[in-house]
């Protein structure tokens, strides 16, 4: 993406431009889909070594998740409490 300031001098451009600019944005649209679906894409697993692994590693991930929010709970604490006392007043 350029910084460059460009005037259009006649409507004719500027619908050009607006075309340039539908299409890239199409092109984009698609691009993120394509990616998107394949984060999603039920991942098939050669062996049972890659299907315990893949397990593991989910599991390792989701453990660190509660830890993560385990510890933001006691260090921000006070936040919490704060709304909770603002509701019984």
């Amino acid at each position: 993406m350029t910084n460059e300031i460009v005037f259009y001098n006649t409507l004719e451009e500027i619908r050009l431009r607006k075309d340039q600019l539908r299409d890239s944005i199409e092109q984009d649209e698609e691009q993120i889909g394509t990616l998107w679906n394949s984060l999603f894409a039920k991942q098939e697993h050669a062996t049972k070594g890659e299907y315990i692994a893949a397990l593991v590693s989910k599991s390792v991930t989701a453990i660190d998740a509660f830890l993560l929010v385990r510890k933001l709970m006691k260090t921000y604490s006070d936040v919490f409490t704060f709304f909770k006392k603002s509701k019984k007043n």
